[in-house]
């Protein structure tokens, strides 16, 4: 089950909203989103949770790029929404290497089978070597300056979403969109 809000910060305090995330294809989609909720170019959070696997937040200013933290990227990568947060940037890896992840290196010719013992797991799957990583990504100091530390942050509970909202002093309005 996924849980997604958006918190942004106005002259009175913080303002949640529920939304959806089915027409969010990208992480600019998901930027653009956030920044509808705050015509002033405030300060928003985008929240999102996967049940007891996952959190992620996403924090937008104004015009800024989006800073992002996936709690665990492998959870992540196995979700449609954890996708959206975990790009190349995120992952450390070369956007523009993607053409040769694509190709077979294996020394075989056009035509050739390949020896299924000789293969390695990630050239059966098709899938990169580069790995996601199990555990935390991104900007681990992304809520410093809102009063949850990177510390704070990586040892959040099952209940991240909220601890986070009571930190910042919305657990009010995050629990009426809830």
């Amino acid at each position: 089950m996924y849980f997604a809000a958006l918190l942004a910060r106005t002259e009175d305090g913080w303002e949640a909203s529920d939304t959806e995330l089915d027409d969010v294809e990208t992480l600019s989609d998901l930027a653009d989103l956030a920044r509808e909720a705050s015509p002033d170019e405030d300060t928003v959070l985008v929240l999102i949770e996967q049940e007891d696997s996952w959190f992620g937040v996403v924090r937008i200013d104004g015009e800024e790029d989006p800073r992002i933290y996936v709690s665990d990227a492998a959870a992540a990568a196995r979700s449609s929404y954890g996708e959206i947060l975990l790009t190349d940037e995120l992952l450390g890896r070369d956007p523009d290497d993607d053409d040769l992840d694509a190709l077979d290196l294996d020394g075989t010719e056009d035509g050739e089978d390949e020896d299924e013992d000789e293969g390695s797991d990630v050239a059966k799957s098709g899938g990169s070597a580069e790995a996601v990583p199990h555990g935390p990504v991104g900007d681990a100091a992304i809520l410093d300056d809102l009063g949850v530390s990177e510390k704070e942050l990586k040892a959040l509970s099952d209940d991240a979403l909220s601890e986070i909202a009571d930190a910042l002093g919305a657990s009010a309005v995050l629990e009426t969109v809830r």
